[in-house]
């Protein structure tokens, strides 16, 4: 008979699993610069985070590959509201091109597919550099989050399964060759790249190996940059987790930071009040496609807008309560809030 489900008529020590501490969240407005860990997805870098900060709502502006490192904003709040601006912003990577050898998916984690000999001289390096300068065309990569007819292209690799992608068109800002060793046992290629949005590194790398007569593959890759974003601002998720909650508050970048390639316009109270229901105004302005707004007294972000024969129309807006919560928090706005309450 199975002794599973019947007493022994034994006691049986208590459980030492500790009770699970429930972590009670609060409204946290602004974006922190995160730079994010190899090995970490975006989404569980973002979660770790949130968690730190005791956040109601997150989000991050664009993912970036577990193996890669760098700068990844997070936004927080009412910044969530914005994030989707931020994915159009151009990036500036450093990225290391193994030569020679050619992976299932185009960097360090995937398996060796080809080997090829690095024949390659010096000049014909710069040669070839020149030539991925500017637009380009780049087919993505198996490998990656991007959908065709519902499904993530890597649910179809992972699958065994190539599909056809369309070719995208990209622009190469800059290439800038930081180091090279093209003999020996391991030649490789260290590159700074700032690109538009939607550019695959990965796919830089191999067409770059394959434009040089072999084949390669990344074997590392750190994001130093993305809009206005460096990554001597960001702060990791060993140094977070060591800092006491308003040490953490202090690292939060107000939310016009990612507007900050907006024409800023101000309001008086009436206006504000008028233009936060969703009204639009008139005034002196010229047409302007990108406009960040704010309130004259206290100085608040009240949303974003476009201006088009003299007319400010609202965007996305922050609620009154986004607001006074961001007010509260403000150190300059406290004692303007005392004398108003």
């Amino acid at each position: 008979m199975s002794a599973v489900g019947q007493s022994s008529g034994s006691t049986q020590a208590p459980s030492t699993r500790m009770p699970r501490v429930r972590v009670q969240r609060r409204p946290v407005h602004g974006v922190l610069l995160l730079d994010k860990p190899i090995g970490l997805s975006s989404n569980d870098a973002l979660q770790k985070a949130k968690w730190l900060l005791r956040a109601e709502k997150a989000g991050h502006t664009g993912t970036l590959d577990p193996l890669a490192t760098g700068v990844l904003p997070l936004c927080f709040g009412a910044a969530t509201k914005f994030s989707q601006l931020h994915l159009d912003a151009d990036k500036t990577y450093e990225t290391t091109v193994r030569l020679g050898v050619k992976t299932s998916t185009a960097d360090a984690e995937g398996e060796i597919i080809e080997q090829r000999p690095v024949t390659c001289t010096v000049g014909q390096v710069v040669e070839v550099l020149d030539r991925f300068m500017g637009p380009i065309t780049q087919v993505p990569p198996m490998y990656s989050a991007l959908k065709k007819d519902g499904k993530a292209l890597y649910e179809y690799a992972r699958a065994g399964e190539t599909v056809e992608r369309e070719p995208r068109h990209v622009v190469i800002h800059d290439l800038e060759l930081l180091e090279m060793q093209i003999e020996g046992d391991a030649p490789f290629l260290r590159l700074r790249v700032t690109c538009s949005k939607g550019t695959y590194i990965r796919t830089l790398g191999e067409d770059i190996a394959e434009a040089l007569g072999c084949c390669g593959h990344l074997s590392a890759l750190r994001r130093v940059a993305t809009g206005p974003f460096d990554e001597a601002d960001c702060v990791t998720l060993e140094d977070l987790t060591a800092m006491d909650e308003p040490q953490r508050e202090a690292r939060l970048m107000p939310v016009q930071c990612l507007l900050s390639d907006h024409t800023a316009v101000t309001l008086d109270a009436e206006n504000a009040g008028r233009f936060l229901s969703g009204v639009r105004r008139r005034g002196a302005w010229a047409d302007q496609d990108r406009v960040s707004v704010f309130g004259e007294n206290p100085h608040a972000l009240l949303g974003s807008a476009h201006v088009k024969a003299g007319e400010l129309i609202p965007g996305r807006l922050l609620s009154p309560l986004e607001i006074q919560q961001i007010l509260e928090r403000s150190p300059v706005n406290q004692p303007l809030l005392a004398q108003q309450a």
